[in-house]
């Protein structure tokens, strides 16, 4: 398969990188052997596996060949290659495709390296880290974006910048959301915004097991723990490894929040809404229709900057459906889960559904807005023992064809 089309096979695809070391970070894991790393990748469902071979990483085209002997995932070689003998050496070593940064390359050259990775049966991944770089990209045809948060001279990370530029990326081409992820929040946060993969190094390089921490970061569905109103159940839900926090700001509400208090940026915040959304400084919002009698209508859309990225299918405000689950089942595209679940039922609610995320409140609570934390932590345990491993809802509608180069 090539590196381009594994990256568009359904859900949000992962390239996990090896590296003993980089420029920014020094020593990450200097003893680690390639054979037992890729191999661990390849396991856990890597999509690609990528290799540093430039010595500032302390890496070689040799790491490159012990990859291709422990794994048939696409390899993409990364390293700073200006020349077609650069771009030969690694496809002979191995790789299926090959980085090419434009922050070191004018228009002329990257062309001219696109068309040798082509002639040389090279998928490659031209990287951009700002506006300027990603309109490159765009007009020079390269069917595989990277849109790195670090930027190479300073060694900065500015992930807020990176979301942005992923969501104006066109959505003809591959877009990888590189650097800086360390949660599934993170990397979810790069798949709202329009990424198909997310190419995660030093995370799991620094994990004790890299491939058990690439399963959980691509793993679905994600886990949300709304209704918060006090900051000490924000940080009981975000130790028990809640991905998304909701706050809900509806006038009705038993459990109204004072503001979107303090989450970590390794977890998703949400304001929650009833007919019209505000500003609440969140990083998504759950918007309710307003029905005219009840706190809520039924069911709601989560927002990304005023876009749709996610259905929340929910019970009526103090109802139930003997058929919720049934028909939330039967419902295509990201479906977050919500009405009535918790410790008790939440494994059960996802293997019936599969879906995307699950969200709870009310079942989680000693008193409206007052959680009892150890339910939120049986919850989330149990939610976390039911990951689908990417065969989520919305991961069918995902997957696409693999861009061809523009020509």
């Amino acid at each position: 398969m090539r590196f381009a089309e594994a990256l568009c096979r359904s859900g949000l695809g992962a390239i996990a990188e090896f590296k003993r070391r980089s420029p920014s970070a020094g020593d990450i894991r200097p003893d680690a052997r390639v054979e037992e790393i890729v191999a661990s990748y390849g396991t856990a469902g890597a999509s690609a596996v990528s290799v540093l071979v430039d010595e500032r990483f302390a890496g070689s085209l040799d790491d490159l060949r012990a990859a291709r002997a422990v794994t048939d995932v696409p390899l993409l070689a990364k390293g700073f290659f200006s020349t077609a003998d650069h771009l030969q050496a690694v496809r002979e070593a191995g790789a299926d495709a090959a980085l090419l940064i434009l922050r070191d390359l004018d228009d002329a050259t990257a062309v001219a390296l696109m068309a040798d990775a082509e002639r040389l049966g090279l998928d490659t991944l031209v990287e951009a880290h700002d506006a300027e770089e990603l309109d490159r990209a765009t007009a020079l045809g390269a069917a595989v974006i990277g849109v790195n948060a670090r930027d190479l001279g300073t060694f900065a990370i500015d992930r807020r910048a990176q979301l942005e530029l992923v969501a104006r990326a066109p959505r003809d081409r591959v877009i990888v959301a590189e650097s800086a992820i360390h949660s599934r929040a993170q990397a979810a946060a790069a798949e709202l915004a329009g990424a198909d993969a997310v190419l995660v190094g030093t995370s799991l390089m620094r994990a004790a097991d890299p491939g058990g921490k690439l399963r959980e970061l691509v793993a679905r569905p994600l886990v949300k723990v709304c209704g918060l109103t006090r900051q000490e159940d924000v940080d009981a839900a975000v130790e028990a490894g809640a991905d998304l926090v909701g706050f809900v700001f509806a006038e009705g509400s038993p459990r109204r929040a004072p503001a979107v208090l303090d989450v970590p940026e390794t977890t998703l915040s949400v304001s929650v809404h009833v007919g019209t959304a505000e500003d609440a400084g969140a990083d998504l919002v759950q918007l309710y229709p307003d029905d005219g009698s009840t706190v809520r209508g039924r069911e709601a859309v989560l927002l990304r900057d005023g876009d749709e990225v996610a259905r929340v299918l929910d019970l009526p405000w103090r109802g139930t459906d003997p058929d919720h689950w049934r028909n939330a089942a039967g419902v295509d595209g990201r479906v977050m889960l919500a009405g009535g679940l918790g410790p008790e039922n939440v494994g059960a609610a996802i293997e019936a559904v599969r879906p995307w995320a699950v969200d709870a409140s009310s079942s989680l609570e000693t008193e409206p807005g007052i959680k009892d934390q150890a339910r939120v932590r049986a919850y989330v345990e149990a939610a976390h023992s039911r990951r689908l491993d990417g065969g989520c809802k919305g991961a069918e509608a995902a997957a696409r064809p693999a861009p061809e180069r523009k020509r």
